[in-house]
């Protein structure tokens, strides 16, 4: 992952993440996929200009695919946010703009 601030989301560590309170943009993805790769930039810029106040992340499904199974991701790319809690506030199946993903992060911050 480019940015230092990009979490890998696994099995193990993902409801402890996304319990903590703290507003959380996973992105389900896998190395295979070339919408995935077009939006990790995206991620990556996000995860930069939200540092400290969002926790952003990414989930390999070909590793973690009981995470891809509990929130029923058959179409990658992905992104689901949530917020104190296990179900998501927010998901967008396949690419999307910075803009777009940064006015919804701040609707929910």
């Amino acid at each position: 992952m480019a940015s230092p601030n990009v979490l890998e989301l696994t099995t193990d560590n993902f409801e402890q993440e996304v319990n903590s309170g703290t507003l959380v943009v996973a992105d389900f993805w896998a190395p295979w996929c070339g919408p995935c790769r077009q939006l990790s930039p995206v991620i990556d810029r996000l995860a930069d200009q939200f540092a400290g106040k969002v926790k952003v992340g990414k989930v390999n499904v070909d590793e973690n695919s009981d995470l891809a199974i509990k929130y029923d991701v058959a179409t990658i790319p992905r992104v689901l946010m949530f917020k104190g809690g296990d179900q998501p506030v927010f998901q967008h199946v396949g690419t999307i703009s910075d803009a777009e993903l940064s006015q919804v992060i701040n609707q929910h911050l």
